[in-house]
């Protein structure tokens, strides 16, 4: 999976080669800290999976929430499990650190787990059935929730990339992925089913308190790997430098670019540093959003006689102008995932929704949480990503010719996503239409129609979301700047907390306009709902089409120089290879 092969210009080997000497250890790393991150991943998503799958079950069953309202709240905090990440990671990347914002926030989720198990085990903290929530009680769950989303947030994905940093070889950073990965999503399963199971069946307090439980040991582990840990050490907000190029590009704009065709000219005129790399043979900047190149573009004053910068927020170095250029290039691509994480967002919330007027009996005598439905997708997306990682990218190989890339992996992970958005419309048809043909519009009892048929559209969805999430880790952490790799693997957190907040304010939209889904959705047309957002996807789907095609990838990945030939080599170094084969 994800990983980049240093290959780009000579400037950026060399800088890339820099950063790592000098801000790693060399004799501390590799995979023996794998089972330290690996356990601490697994203990602390286990604990927050095993109070955010079954929070909507929660919120109307203890605290008598109405369903749609629930799903709204929920949706709320998994949007700020998903923000949160950003803020985690600009603060790993500049000030502290992975190890102490993963730490720090470890601890925070344990103080929010504690508070959200006292209001399960406390009658002060929790409303009697049938009367609505104090603002005290409310009170105390808000800040439980708030405390679980702060902590979540800074562990997810910042434990993520501290594990590939612990590692030298992109083809090790793939395979530590993939393992992250796995690991994630089978805690996922095993949060969704047995914790879910105890929370439903045991009590509230002892299913909390088994996250909180999770949550210790996690944590104990993962700072137990302290001393083998590589420690990448912060160098500053890589957002002041960006936001310096944008400042020295306005204060230059009425300089003229020196003419592409001056090659010397070119080098001499741009300014790379004053480091022993800056003194190699170096690049001239990319000639795609030119107008950025003034920030580096070198006039009278800029520089002292050692070469340094006079004024910071005047002069920046090519590397810093093309790391903007990178973020910008990356955006269009960035925003089409966030058209995907809405219908999806929509989607596991309606569900549960579902679930709830629907038999879940597996045998006469068990029945199976609403809230733990979501396994079916969870089991799709591990054994998923383990046949991605398997048998898809030689398959792919065999049937193209060509190196299955980042790009591709995501496009069929958007069509698998429609597909399962029409099934779950077809699945509300039919019960839509058992509840007419039995003339229980009016009544909140179970139907004669097994929950189980969700699963279908909820494995396509697991298929999806694995190939889209991987994908997207991928790329990202391989195209993004060196400096910010904490907060490329975050983008995919931001992405997920931004479809949560657009999936709450399209369904509130939703209530308002259409009469599609009121309190009682057997009343409802949930139906129409979800070929709405087929719609959407198809849409948001070809202007990803778009936007892949006009991508060119910045790094080469090791898989695509493994069977390739040498002009395939020299035109992606150039970046003029783009994704489907079309040059």
């Amino acid at each position: 999976m994800a990983g980049t092969d240093p290959q780009h210009h000579f400037h950026d080997e060399l800088s890339h080669a820099e950063t790592q000497t000098t801000s790693i250890d060399p004799k501390r790393g590799g995979w023996i800290t794998f089972p330290f991150i690996t356990v601490g991943v697994m203990g602390l998503t286990l604990a927050s999976a095993g109070w955010t799958s079954n929070l909507i079950v929660y919120l109307i069953e203890e605290f008598n929430v109405k369903s749609v309202n629930a799903t709204q709240i929920a949706n709320i905090v998994y949007g700020c499990t998903s923000l949160f990440p950003v803020a985690g990671a600009i603060l790993a990347d500049s000030i502290f650190g992975c190890f102490s914002i993963v730490t720090f926030s470890s601890i925070i989720s344990f103080l929010g787990i504690i508070l959200l198990t006292l209001t399960a085990m406390l009658h002060s903290l929790s409303p009697s059935q049938g009367e609505m929530p104090s603002r005290l009680q409310l009170g105390v769950l808000y800040s439980a929730l708030t405390l679980g989303s702060i902590g979540l947030g800074g562990t997810r994905f910042t434990i993520a990339t501290m594990g590939a940093d612990q590692l030298d070889k992109p083809k090790d950073q793939r395979v530590f992925f993939n393992w992250y990965s796995f690991t994630l999503y089978f805690a996922f399963v095993i949060s969704s089913t047995v914790i879910v199971y105890v929370e439903d069946n045991v009590g509230w307090g002892w299913g909390f308190g088994l996250c909180a439980g999770t949550n210790a040991v996690g944590l104990a582990v993962f700072m137990a790997g302290k001393r083998y840990y590589r420690s990448v050490k912060p160098k500053g907000s890589p957002f002041i430098s960006l936001a310096r190029v944008v400042v020295a590009t306005i204060r230059k704009w009425k300089i003229e670019l020196v003419s592409s065709s001056q090659t010397q000219s070119l080098q001499n005129s741009y300014y790379y540093g004053t480091s022993e790399v800056a003194n190699l043979p170096s690049s001239p900047p990319t000639s795609s959003f030119r107008f950025l190149n003034r920030a580096a573009l070198k006039t009278e004053g800029d520089t002292r006689p050692d070469g340094s910068i006079t004024k910071s927020w005047r002069l920046c170095t090519v590397e810093q102008v093309e790391d903007l250029k990178t973020l910008l290039r990356l955006f269009p691509l960035w925003s089409t995932s966030i058209f995907l994480s809405t219908p999806i967002g929509i989607q596991s919330s309606l569900t549960i929704l579902q679930a709830l007027t629907m038999d879940r009996h597996l045998g006469p005598h068990f029945q199976i949480p609403a809230g733990s439905l979501s396994v079916f997708t969870l089991l799709s997306t591990s054994i998923s990503v383990s046949i991605i990682d398997r048998f898809l990218p030689s398959m792919w190989r065999k049937l193209t010719g060509h190196s299955w890339t980042p790009l591709q992996q995501i496009g069929i992970g958007h069509i698998l996503n429609i597909m399962a958005m029409a099934g779950s419309a077809l699945v509300e048809s039919k019960r839509l239409h058992i509840i007419r043909s039995h003339q229980l519009q009016n009544t909140l009892s179970v139907l004669p129609m097994s929950a189980f048929l969700l699963a279908v559209p909820l494995v396509i969805h697991g298929a999806g979301e694995a190939l889209q999430f991987t994908g997207q880790l991928s790329l990202y952490y391989q195209e993004f700047p060196v400096p910010m790799r904490s907060t490329a693997t975050a983008m995919i957190a931001l992405i997920i907390g931004i479809g949560f907040y657009m999936s709450t304010a399209m369904t509130d939209w939703v209530r308002r306009i259409t009469g599609w889904l009121p309190d009682n959705i057997n009343q409802g047309r949930m139906d129409c709902v979800y070929w709405m957002l087929v719609v959407i996807g198809v849409a948001n789907f070809s202007y990803y089409l778009m936007c892949a095609r006009l991508y060119k990838y910045l790094h080469v990945d090791e898989r695509d120089t493994t069977n390739s030939n040498s002009e395939t080599k020299i035109n992606r170094l150039n970046g003029s290879d783009r994704i489907g084969g079309v040059s």
